[in-house]
C-alpha cells in the first residue's frame, strides 16, 4: 500500500512540476472546427466590421460637417438692425461681402474639423485593430506618448503656428480677400491655413507668414472702410466757398446710383484740417463699404477737380489718406507714386504743396 502511495505521490509531483507530457494533440484536433472559426472568421470578421463602422462614422461626420458649413454659407444677413436697413448695411457691409466672407470661413473651418475627425477616427480604427489581433496596446500607447512629448519639445514652432492658426480662424480676424498689414508683409490674402498665412503684394509678391509670428495685424477691410481726402487750397481761397463746394460733390456723389450702393453713410465734410504755409486743407469723409474706399476717393477726386476748375478755384494737390475701421493704414493695393506734389505720410496727416523735392544726381568721376 505504502509503494503505491508513493508512487501516485510522486506521479503528483512530477505532473505538477511538468516533467511528465500531457498526452500529445493530435493534428486534427490542433486544426479543428474551432480554430478554422476563430482564425479565418471571428478575427477576419471584426476587423472587417471595424472598418465598415470607421468609414460609416467618418462618412456621417462629414456630412454632417459639410451640411453645417452649407447651411452657414447660404444664410442671408439680417435686413434691418434695430428696425434700420441703413443700420443693417454699416453692421454686414452688404449682402455679398457678408455672404462672402462668411462662406470663406466656413468653409476653411469645415476642411480644418474633416481632416481632424478623420485623424481621430483612423487612430481609434487602428488601435482598436491592434488590440484584436493581440497586440498588448498598453506600450504601444506609452510609446506614442513619449514620442508626441518629445515632438512636441522638438517642434514648437510648429505647433505654436497651428494653435495660433486656430485662434485666428476661431476669432476671425481676417479671410481670404481681406487686405491685411503684418507688419513686415502688406497684402490681399489669398490663402488660410492653421500653419501659414499666404499673401500678395501691389507688385505681385507673394508671402507666407507663419501664424506663430504674427504679432499684430491691421486690416484695412473688415466690415467698413473709410475713405479720407484732404483737399488743400489756396491761403487766398475763400474757405467758406470751397467747403460749400465740397458738400455739393460729395452729396452728388452719394446720390449717384453707380456709387450709392458702396456708400454706407452720408459723406461728411469736417472743415479745416490744418493749416500750412501755403494753404488750408480741408477734410472729407466717405464711410464706405470694405476695399471700395479707393475706387470711391478717385471718383471723389476727379468731381473736385472739374467742379474747382467750372468755378476757376485753384487746386494745387488732393491726396487721399484711406482707413478700414478703427485706425487708419495707406493703399497697400493702390500705393501712391514715388514722386509726387505732394503725398500723404499717415492717416490724418496733411500733405504741403509745391514741387517735387529735386532727383538726386549721382557724382560724377574725375
Amino acid at each position: 500500500m505504502i509503494p503505491m502511495v508513493g508512487l501516485l505521490a510522486a506521479g503528483g509531483v512530477l505532473s505538477t512540476a511538468g516533467i511528465v507530457a500531457a498526452p500529445d494533440v493530435t493534428e486534427a484536433e490542433q486544426y479543428s472546427a474551432e480554430w478554422w472559426r476563430d482564425v479565418l472568421l471571428d478575427v477576419p470578421l471584426r476587423l472587417a466590421g471595424l472598418v465598415i463602422i470607421a468609414v460609416a462614422a467618418r462618412y456621417l461626420l462629414h456630412k454632417f460637417i459639410n451640411r453645417m458649413v452649407r447651411r452657414t454659407v447660404e444664410k442671408e444677413p439680417p435686413k434691418a438692425v434695430l428696425g434700420s436697413a441703413r443700420a443693417a448695411r454699416i453692421v454686414f457691409g452688404g449682402a455679398g461681402a457678408y455672404s462672402e466672407r462668411r462662406a470663406l470661413r466656413a468653409e476653411t473651418m469645415g476642411s480644418v474639423l474633416r481632416s481632424i475627425t478623420t485623424v481621430l477616427i483612423s487612430a481609434i480604427a487602428v488601435v482598436t485593430a491592434l488590440e484584436m489581433l493581440g497586440y498588448a496596446v498598453g506600450p504601444v500607447l506609452a510609446s506614442a506618448g513619449v514620442l508626441g512629448v518629445a515632438l512636441g519639445f522638438g517642434a514648437q514652432n510648429l505647433v505654436k503656428d497651428f494653435l495660433a492658426g486656430a485662434a485666428m480662424l476661431l476669432e476671425d480676424q481676417y479671410g481670404v480677400g481681406d487686405v491685411v498689414d503684418m507688419g513686415h508683409a502688406v497684402g490681399t490674402v489669398e490663402a488660410v491655413s492653421l500653419r501659414i498665412t499666404r499673401l500678395r503684394s501691389v507688385d505681385g509678391t507673394v508671402w507666407y507668414v507663419r501664424n506663430g509670428e504674427i504679432v499684430r495685424v491691421g486690416n484695412s477691410s473688415y466690415g467698413w472702410s473709410r475713405a479720407l481726402l484732404d483737399v488743400h487750397v489756396p491761403l487766398d481761397a475763400d474757405v467758406a466757398r470751397a467747403k460749400g463746394l465740397l458738400e455739393q460733390v460729395v452729396h452728388d456723389l452719394a446720390a449717384d446710383d453707380r456709387w450709392a450702393e458702396l456708400i454706407l453713410e452720408p459723406p461728411e465734410v469736417w472743415g479745416v484740417e490744418d493749416l500750412t504755409a501755403d494753404g488750408v486743407l480741408i477734410r472729407v469723409v466717405i464711410k464706405t463699404k470694405p476695399l471700395e474706399q479707393w475706387r470711391v476717393a478717385r471718383e471723389l477726386r476727379e468731381r473736385i477737380k472739374r467742379r474747382f476748375d467750372a468755378e476757376r478755384l485753384t487746386l494745387p494737390v488732393a491726396t487721399e489718406t484711406p482707413a478700414g475701421g478703427v485706425g487708419g493704414a495707406g493703399d497697400p493695393t493702390n500705393p501712391p507714386p514715388a514722386s509726387s506734389a505732394g503725398s500723404a505720410s499717415s492717416a490724418g496727416s496733411a500733405s504741403s504743396a509745391g514741387s517735387a523735392a529735386p532727383p538726386v544726381v549721382p557724382p560724377q568721376e574725375s
